[in-house]
């Protein structure tokens, strides 16, 4: 593998042939090499796990709703920090919903 080095001496970048950027060798097996590409996949997989949290937060706002309009809990049962969050949640979703002026909807001629 060809690597470029940063001013601080550390890889920033990796190729598989030798480049005018890349012009020094490493060994494939180089633990230097490998703690770069570890370094690189974990950023991967914390930002795959960041896009997974805000994906369950949708899920956990639709759970407590779906609660809710069933009455199994009401809104005064969760802590005071949580009614909060919700209502903050609540408001922006209807903001962003109120910002959309064009819908897919036939019945409306696509237009509000």
């Amino acid at each position: 593998m060809y690597i470029k080095r940063d001013n601080e001496d550390r890889i920033e970048l990796v190729s598989r042939e030798e480049t005018p950027e890349c012009p020094e060798y490493l060994s494939a097996d180089s633990p230097e090499l490998l703690a770069f590409l570890m370094e690189e996949e974990s950023g991967k997989g914390a930002a795959r796990f960041q896009a997974s949290d805000l994906a369950f937060v949708r899920v956990l706002e639709d759970v407590i709703e779906l609660l809710m309009d069933k009455g199994v809990i009401s809104f005064t049962d969760l802590p005071e920090p949580a009614q909060e969050k919700v209502m903050e949640r609540q408001t922006l979703r209807r903001r962003l919903n109120g910002l959309q002026l064009v819908t897919g909807s036939d019945d409306e001629g696509g237009v509000i």
